[in-house]
């Protein structure tokens, strides 16, 4: 359960890193209530993975699946840059998550 609480964590980073946007500096009502319920979860799914997970490795693993989700969405539904360079960073970050979780003590 405790990875389930941390790829919960993430999703829900990627979900309030997109709600940042779409909330436009917290001016729309629905948008922002959004944000910060997808924050609130965030940091208790977090929270709950932090009781048996080491600090760094849950902190990287949590940062790593909202900058990877956060940046494909990006992508998806702003039309940022999508470039090669970008993919062959993401593709380490996604790297550094999976050689976390595989030398995780847990």
């Amino acid at each position: 359960m405790k990875w389930l609480f941390l790829i919960l964590a993430g999703l829900f980073e990627v979900w309030w890193a997109i709600g940042l946007k779409y909330s436009q500096g917290f001016t729309k009502f629905i948008p922002s209530v959004l944000t910060v319920a997808g924050m609130i979860a965030s940091f208790y799914f977090l929270s709950l993975a932090l009781k048996n997970i080491p600090l760094g490795t849950a902190y990287a693993i949590w940062t790593g699946i909202g900058t990877v989700g956060t940046v494909i969405l990006g992508i998806i539904l702003f039309k940022e840059p999508f470039e090669i360079i970008r993919l062959i960073c993401i593709g380490f970050i996604i790297v550094g998550i999976i050689g976390l979780k595989i030398v995780s003590p847990n």
